[in-house]
Order: structure tokens, then sequence, then C-alpha cells
């Protein structure tokens, strides 16, 4: 696509104005007393940098001796009750870690509800499963372990089991040496930290967005402007792992009602977590379902075959109609985001540093635009409210688990806002159930 042509494109798609991307598109150079616009490329290749490090909570800290453990723990097939299965079974590495099948087969052969989702970059991820009823990583990664329908295992039998091979038992030691258990807790932090370094490997779109023009083809280069514009693939498949980790109705057929059933909210039915895009062409079939088989098949959904419903996500793009040539770019495009060899873990693994307190502000007000909470952390006093107002175009949810305190909007339509009473001190968390990456923590002071 000519230089010209690509800005003019994503001027009007990502708000320069039209005389500022003229000039540029023309060579034409600003005013001195001006100051330079950013490019609108390069401010959206930004947006989808990979980061260097990988996060690991502060409860469970990388160290090389869990991650081996977890290794080990994630190919073994004694956490079955068969003793035929693994979270390597349906988690294949070479698959996009996902198993390459419509619907995967449990231990006993009958078919799951859902297809197989992919694991990679899930460090960066809230709210696990499809239907995100699993807050941490933790919790999620031993429940297909004691599912019935997955892998059948009592924990307490596995654990038995395990406990009884001296390797394990030294294994458990090296990785836990301040409490040198077989235990239920160390077992999920063991796994949860391998599973934590799946950080998908560089592409040649990352080396496209650092600099090297020639990684890309035009066309491969003109699908990732179809992507963020026309077909606004990126209003949901956001970030450096393709997914803003919210829940969307995109309107596919069936009667699973996915977000909706966890949340016991309406407003979230048939609302499965955006999955991310990163090694997208090794991980086929797609959906929650499995329903369509190939990339083609689900940018001709995204144009012919959405189901309407009240619950569709705003920000699925409606009527979207793309040229054959549109749609071959946008498909090449996709393709760009897997690696061209055998995708492998990283080689060493480099923890993020720990995350900069934010200063709480001093107000009752907390507005809610583009998924975002503002500001992030505010302090009040016991017996006040606090105020959500919701400026965004989307539906919101806004909730508090705590022990102490439980809250529960509802549906929250843009405009509407929401009041939260804090009758006890402590310090809650405050987020979306719709997007739960939406966190707010209010500090409550006597």
């Amino acid at each position: 696509m000519p230089r010209r042509s690509l800005i003019l494109q994503l001027a009007a798609a990502f708000g320069l104005g039209a005389v500022t991307a003229l000039g540029l598109a023309l060579g034409g150079v600003l005013p001195a007393d001006a100051k330079p616009p950013a490019d609108a490329l390069a401010r959206l290749k930004a947006r989808f940098v990979k980061p260097d490090t990988i996060p690991f909570p502060s409860n469970n800290a990388y160290s090389a001796e869990k991650r081996a453990l977890g290794e080990k723990l994630f190919h073994e097939t004694r956490l079955s009750g068969t003793g035929a299965m693994s979270c390597a079974t349906c988690h294949q590495q070479a698959l996009g870690f996902a198993d390459g099948k419509v619907r995967s087969p449990g231990h006993d052969g009958a078919r799951l509800q859902r297809h197989t989702p992919t694991l990679w970059n899930l460090a960066w991820g809230v709210d696990y499963f499809w239907d995100g009823r699993a807050r941490s990583l933790e919790e999620q990664v031993i429940a297909p372990i004691e599912s019935r329908d997955e892998m059948a295992m009592p924990i307490g039998t596995a654990l038995a089991t395990i406990e009884k091979d001296d390797a394990y038992v030294k294994a458990f030691a090296a990785a836990f040496p301040e409490e040198p258990r077989v235990s239920r807790e160390n077992l999920q932090k063991a796994l949860a930290t391998y599973v934590r370094t799946f950080a998908s490997p560089p592409t040649r779109f990352d080396r496209w967005i650092a600099g090297d023009a020639n990684a890309l083809t035009a066309d491969e280069a003109a699908g990732f402007q179809v992507f963020a514009g026309k077909a606004k693939c990126a209003n949901c498949h956001s970030g450096f792992a393709f997914t803003d980790e919210a829940f969307h109705d995109i309107g596919l057929p069936g009667r699973d009602r996915g977000r909706g059933a966890v949340l016991r909210l309406a407003a979230a039915d048939h609302a499965f977590k955006t999955p991310g895009l990163r090694e997208v062409a090794r991980s086929a079939p797609y959906m929650h379902d499995g329903s369509l088989a190939s990339l083609e098949d689900v940018v001709n959904h995204y144009e012919s075959g959405i189901v309407k419903r009240k619950s569709l996500s705003r920000d699925l793009q409606r009527g979207l109609k793309l040229t054959p040539v549109e749609r071959g770019q946008l498909i090449a495009f996709l393709k760009s985001l897997s690696n061209e060899d055998a995708p492998n873990l990283p080689a060493s693994i480099q923890p993020a540093p720990s995350a900069v307190e934010v200063v709480a502000a001093r107000t009752h007000t907390v507005t809610q635009d583009d998924k975002q909470f503002q500001p992030g952390r505010i302090s009040i006093r016991k017996g006040e409210r606090a105020w959500i107002v919701n400026n965004d175009t989307r539906t919101h949810n806004v909730r508090i688990f705590d022990p102490k305190l439980n809250f529960d909007s509802g549906a929250q339509e843009p405009g509407e806002t929401v009041q939260i009473a804090f009758p006890v001190t402590g310090s809650f968390l405050v987020f979306c159930g719709i997007h739960p990456k939406m966190e707010l923590r209010v500090e409550v002071e006597p």
C-alpha cells in the first residue's frame, strides 16, 4: 500500500487531523514553533510492543525450581483418574498450547462442552477459562485436574500418589524450601509458575513494529491497518497479546451463556473471553466452541455470520464488509503473528519488577472511560460512599468480592452512576465483571 494512502487511512482511524496527515503524506513541514505530532502508525505500533519481562504475583514469586517442578507436573499423567491424561494432553505446544480438536475428549472419552483454549501469555491475564470463573491462575490450573469431565482426579488422591515418589518429594522441597511439603497449595503454585513462563516467541510482526520495515510483506502490513482500522478487531484484540482480557458476545449461535452464567447477569450472556492472537495460525479451530475451522471462517463470521441479539458486545463492528483484497490482507497479517519456526518457550526468565504503588486520590467520584477506572485508586473514610460514573460506551458490571464487603451493581449502562457504601475500614478491590482488567482500589480509613 502506498505510504500516502496508509497515513491518511490511519489518520482517519486514529485521530490525526486531516491537514496534519496530508502534510505528512506529502512530505510537508510544520512551522518551526509547532510541536510535531506523533506519527499515527508509530503510535499504533507502540500499543503492541512485547514486554521484556514476565509478571509474577508477590505471593508466588518466580524461581527456577518452581518452574522445573511445574513442568514435571504439567506432563504428569498420574494427575488423572485414568493415569493416561496430563495437562499437556490437551495443551500441546506445537498447536498453540491447544490440541487441534473442535472439543477435546475428557477422561471417559466424552467430548467436553468447550474448545481447548490456548495458554500463551497467561501471565498477563485475569479471570481465566472461557467464562472467567477462575480469578487467579493458581485457581485455574488445578480445576481441570479435579473436574469430573476432564482429568477426574481428587486432588487428595493425586497428592498421596506423588508423595510416594522420592523425586517429587525432593522437587517440592527444592521449590518450596520454607514449606517443603507435597501440598495442594504448592502444587498450584508450581503449575501456575510454569504456565506463566509461556511467553509467546518473537515474530516478524515484532521485528516490524521495532523498525524493520521489510519484516512484513506489503499485504501483511496493509492487513494490520485493516485489523486496527476498518475491521476494528483491535477494539477487543488489543495490547501485545492481542486481548483485552474482557468478555464479549460476538454473535456465535448456541445456548451457552458463558460469562452471563458466572455473573448471573443477562447483559453478559453468550460473552466469552477474548482469546489472544499470538501463534493463532497454529491453534485452529477457533472460538469457544471450536466451530470455525480456519481464519477465513473467522473473518466470514464477522462479515455475515453474526447472530443478532441484545447482549452483543458494543465493541463488535457491525455491518463489516471487506473487499476480497482487504480480506486476504487481514488474514495474511493474522498469520504473521505466529513464529516461522517451532514456537519455543523463553530460554531464560526475567521476572518483572514490582509495580509502583499509585498514590490514592482523595475523591468520591470515579469515572469509567475506555475500559478504565479514573482514577485507579482512591481514599475515603468509613461510612462514606463512592460514585462510579459510566462515561464509557460499554455496559459495565461493578463488583466487590471481599470477606468484609460484597457488592454487585448488575448491568451499569452508559450514562448511569453506581453508588457504593463503605461501612467498614479496609482496602477493597473494585472491578468490572465484564471487563475485569478494569480495577479500582478503594482505601477506607477510620
